[in-house]
């Protein structure tokens, strides 16, 4: 399945299949007590979604949406939870994308340490480019979502980038 930008897989409390993400880079957005969405996220290609619902199905927790055209293979739920079932050795498999994913969002936790805003954005964008060579995170994150990412508000992201030119 193809999404261009913008476009939504899945939506916050729905529940359905899983997927693999083939390329591309999707957000998930959570919609907060008062109505605010809050970016939380990033999904990036070999990523099988959602995390939490690998072992064991739950309604999706967030709104995932396309940064970029996105490739995604859909995996029906009862057939993913069928194959476990069957074939045990598969949950290491699991575990094993599970670690991947923990150690990715502890590195992400490590660039929210630095007191200085400008280098939570430095390394925000030096994560970015471990993924996404040649490619500015401003360019698919707005500075609401850069904020959200780096813990500080939209005005200071706006600064730092006009500091930058």
């Amino acid at each position: 399945m193809i999404l261009h930008k913008g476009e939504v897989l899945f939506r916050q409390g729905e529940n359905g299949p899983l997927y693999e993400v083939k390329s591309g880079l999707l957000k998930v957005v959570r919609l907060q007590e008062d109505g605010m969405p809050f970016l939380f996220n990033l999904l990036l290609p070999g990523e099988l979604i959602p995390h939490h619902s690998l072992i064991t199905p739950k309604e999706y927790h967030g709104t995932a949406v396309a940064l970029m055209t996105t490739e995604v293979e859909v995996i029906p739920a009862e057939a993913w939870y069928q194959e476990l079932a069957e074939h045990p050795e598969r949950y290491r498999e699991v575990a094993l994308s599970l670690q991947g994913k923990l150690r990715m969002m502890q590195r992400r936790i490590d660039q929210l340490t630095p007191p200085s805003p400008k280098k939570r954005l430095d390394l925000l964008q030096q994560w970015f480019d471990q993924y996404f060579q040649g490619m500015s995170i401003n360019q698919l994150l707005t500075q609401e979502e850069i904020g959200q990412l780096i813990g500080v508000r939209r005005e200071t992201v706006n600064r730092l980038m006009r500091q930058k030119r």
